[in-house]
């Protein structure tokens, strides 16, 4: 069978009820597929229409009663708010694999009011509360997705040619009371957590939600050579004379194994003037490295910019002491150092394998969503390279 796209939406209620990392995770392991793309989007009234007036469908193995609901929620649940003129957030997640269409719906589940347990995501997060006259009193399906590849490509296609006037960063989605001040900060899921399937991505996820903090951008990256060169640059200078003590008591710990008499103290701290920033250069590389895939030294120029080999996700959170927050939930660098119960010290191995990086300061945060360009439209890029004209 060939490769298919498959998408799934995550509901303004499951995002307000922070159920998007046990989503995510859910369907990385249970399906296998590749995560390609995931935008955030605040639907537009024209784009709620389209959408809701393409959901009832003979190809819907769902009967035509759940189909109703899944369009009159659209159009109730997904529009901006009657009251406010607020629009609601929503999460598109884009998969691709073979099979792609039935495994993740095969994940996400019919909806019944007669099921029972939580073996699919409708099952654990969707509820429909029928009463003894059987009708409807509450009905949250928790996620959408397509039934059929032609459908996907139809929906998508739509989802698409809204993607930049009703996704991306978005603003005016965060509700402040009077005298609260808003900030917004960067979050990277690093590469181990995608080395193979795994829950870790939105289990990492569900450790942020903590914060009470709201998603306001979410971006698949494949970090190019020169992004990684240029957001961690920073870290370059202090690598170069922080690691000098280090390098000079292992230099002297090694000559002194090998040449059989004692260096003096004087020349151990030559050994780390000169040692120093070279062995600090080599760490940097080691971290252009892991984020990217290649090192400066080890990439072709032609292939500096390009998408690099190694998968992050990037995360814009917004709310009031956005970086404080997410930091402290985080962690420090080192996981041996960090608190129980902090991302670090739970998914963290090394110093620089510690599962999320943090943006420590408005300014930094800023600085950071420039260089990997959080804005730009992934989403739309991979819709349309495999369907073609949109």
């Amino acid at each position: 069978m060939s490769e298919q796209l498959a998408y799934v939406i995550i509901t303004p209620y499951s995002l307000f009820k922070s159920r998007t990392g046990g989503i995510l995770s859910r369907l990385i392991t249970r399906t296998g597929l590749d995560l390609v793309a995931a935008r955030m989007f605040a639907p537009s009234p024209e784009l709620v229409k389209e959408y809701s007036q393409a959901i009832v469908s003979a190809n819907d193995p769902q009967d035509r009663r759940i189909q109703e609901l899944i369009r009159d929620y659209i159009l109730h649940n997904l529009a901006p708010d009657h009251k406010t003129g607020r629009r609601r957030r929503v999460m598109m997640l884009l998969f691709k694999g073979e099979d792609a269409v039935r495994k993740v719906r095969s994940v996400v589940g019919n909806i019944n009011a007669d099921r029972i347990g939580g073996e699919t995501i409708r099952d654990t997060y969707g509820d429909l509360i029928l009463d003894e006259n059987g009708s409807v009193t509450y009905f949250e399906p928790a996620v959408l997705a397509a039934p059929t590849a032609d459908e996907v490509e139809t929906k998508l296609k739509l989802w698409a040619r809204y993607s930049d006037t009703d996704g991306g960063l978005l603003d005016n989605v965060v509700n402040y009371q009077p005298g609260e001040t808003g900030q917004r900060t960067l979050v990277l899921i690093k590469p181990e957590n995608f080395r193979f399937p795994s829950g870790r991505p939105g289990n990492v996820i569900d450790f942020f939600s903590r914060t009470g903090l709201t998603i306001v951008c979410i971006k698949l990256l494949r970090m190019s050579t020169a992004q990684a060169s240029e957001f961690y640059g920073p870290v370059r200078d202090i690598l170069r004379t922080k690691l000098k003590d280090v390098v000079a008591s292992k230099a002297k710990a090694a000559l002194e194994r090998e040449l059989g008499f004692k260096i003096p103290a004087a020349e151990e701290k030559q050994l780390g003037e000169v040692l120093g920033p070279v062995f600090g250069d080599d760490q940097f590389d080691n971290i252009v490295r892991f984020m990217s895939g290649r090192s400066p030294s080890d990439c072709p120029q032609s292939e500096f910019s390009k998408p690099g080999l190694e998968k992050c996700i990037a995360l814009v959170y917004e709310g009031v002491n956005a970086v404080a927050k997410i930091r402290d939930v985080l962690g420090p660098t080192d996981p041996s150092k960090a608190p129980p119960g902090s991302i670090r010290r739970e998914f963290g191995s090394t110093i620089m394998v510690n599962a999320a990086h943090a943006s420590d300061s408005p300014e930094n945060a800023k600085r950071e969503m420039g260089i990997i360009n959080v804005t730009s439209n992934t989403f739309k890029d991979v819709v349309q390279e495999f369907y073609g004209k949109l």
